[in-house]
């Protein structure tokens, strides 16, 4: 447990930066509105989930780097370092090309028009920091395989301090800038990510010269080998937001501004609650990779015990809070000037909120076994899971449900809870039946 928590305590502060980014640009555009809060919150979304198939893609730097390490091989893990850069550029001219067709997409869904005015602004700049994102992923991820989660961490600390103060700035206008509103939000973190990615790209670069070998001789047979089983990763993490991003677009937009706004900034208080939980899990997984790295397979379901003791107690007091202090948690979020629409928007967080504690279990050991079983390589299962389950109960029942029989933002939460409750439990009858034992992550020669 000593060890997981060393491992843990740096993701979580990092991936608890990222979110406290989100978080505060949904509290300083508040007092703008609902639609520049919908339009902030679900754009930020939106952004998260076109990224997640790269992001998803590079996490599986660190189940090289992990197994590479415990196999005494640090060149060959700093080379899937580099595999992951090459990602991230290829991901940042995509952005680039994309930018036209932000507008179109948008017009597809049931925004109300100043909601989808404001979101095309801040899509279009958000873009542009696009490769940023992966690289820091795929960074972190290379220096988590090798245990050092202390300095992403810092790289993510100084992004989130970056942006938070150009928040201030940029939204509501000072030090002599104008208020830019949420594209202020959204110029502030394309900003903060490629400063933030410079700092910890110049760290590897250093690294690297210290080490005698900046770049290692890179092999394209290893490169294709890490998309071989990266992109099953990536389409895991893309197949299940594209389903979400369906669900909030599509199924909660309908159901109004307000619920929009108030599902939005639950989520957000969620994301905030549920990184130490995903550090822990991804801690867990680091674990995992080096152990199967040491041929030391025996060690991997104490490993996933252990860590899924840690990350269920602390979703277990997450979900108790919602229940005894909701209106204290979503009270931050609601800054409207009419009376009247604040006291809608509480209502319907609130609700929301306290109904969220059913899942929060569930999305603990979903997390945990995914990241085992992605540490592990084992990551076409997963992906064929969560295509299954979000696209194919998921998806159509909360369509059908709340848009056509009346179940509102209630019946929203409740397939939110079953999806992740099934999702858990496929990925646990997969890790119990051993399938992961017998995949081959990294050639045996490569760790030689």
């Amino acid at each position: 447990m000593r060890t997981l928590l060393t491992l843990a305590w740096p993701i979580v502060v990092s991936r608890a930066s990222q979110v406290v980014v989100g978080v505060c640009d949904a509290l300083m555009v508040a007092s703008l509105g609902q639609a520049a809060l919908a339009a902030t919150t679900t754009g930020a979304l939106n952004t998260f989930a076109l990224l997640i198939l790269p992001m998803g893609v590079v996490f599986i730097v660190s189940s090289f780097s992990s197994q590479l390490y415990g196999r005494k091989d640090p060149l060959g893990a700093r080379r899937y370092g580099f595999y992951g850069l090459a990602l991230a550029v290829f991901t940042q001219v995509v952005g680039l090309l994309g930018l036209p067709l932000v507008g179109p997409i948008l017009d597809l869904f049931p925004y109300e028009a100043d909601v989808r005015a404001l979101m095309h602004g801040y899509l279009g700049i958000r873009f542009l920091s696009a490769g940023a994102v992966v690289g820091m992923e795929a960074l972190a991820n290379y220096y988590g395989g090798l245990g050092n989660t202390r300095l992403p961490m810092q790289a993510n600390v100084a992004a989130m301090v970056l942006n938070v103060f150009a928040n201030w700035v940029l939204i509501g206008g000072n030090l002599g800038f104008p208020a830019l509103g949420v594209r202020g939000a959204a110029w502030a973190s394309a900003f903060a990510t490629w400063i933030a990615f410079a700092g910890l790209f110049g760290r590897f670069i250093l690294d690297g010269r210290l080490e005698g070998k900046i770049i290692p001789a890179l092999r394209l047979s290893e490169l294709l080998r890490m998309l071989r089983f990266g992109i099953p990763s990536g389409f895991n993490w893309f197949f299940e937001f594209f389903a979400f991003i369906v669900f909030v677009n599509v199924v909660v937009a309908g159901l109004g501004t307000t619920a929009l706004a108030g599902m939005m900034a639950v989520m957000q208080i969620n994301s905030v609650s549920f990184m130490p939980a995903f550090g822990l899990a991804s801690a867990g997984a680091i674990l995992v990779g080096q152990a199967i790295g040491a041929e030391q397979k025996d060690q991997v379901p104490r490993i996933v015990r252990l860590t899924f003791t840690a990350s269920g107690t602390w979703q277990s007091a997450v979900g108790l809070a919602y229940l005894l202090f909701p209106g204290a948690i979503f009270a931050l979020f609601v800054k409207e000037a009419n009376p009247s629409t604040a006291a809608q928007l509480l209502e319907v967080g609130v609700r929301i909120l306290m109904l969220s504690a059913a899942w929060q279990l569930f999305d603990s050991a979903a997390t945990v076994l995914a990241e085992a079983l992605r540490a592990a390589g084992d990551t076409t299962f997963t992906l064929w899971a969560r295509v299954v389950i979000a696209w194919g109960i998921f998806t159509p029942g909360s369509y059908l449900t709340v848009q056509h029989l009346g179940w509102g933002d209630r019946g929203a939460v409740f397939w939110l809870v079953l999806y992740l409750a099934l999702l858990a439990l496929v990925l646990f009858v997969r890790f119990r039946r051993g399938a992961w034992r017998r995949i081959q992550l990294t050639e045996p020669d490569l760790g030689v």
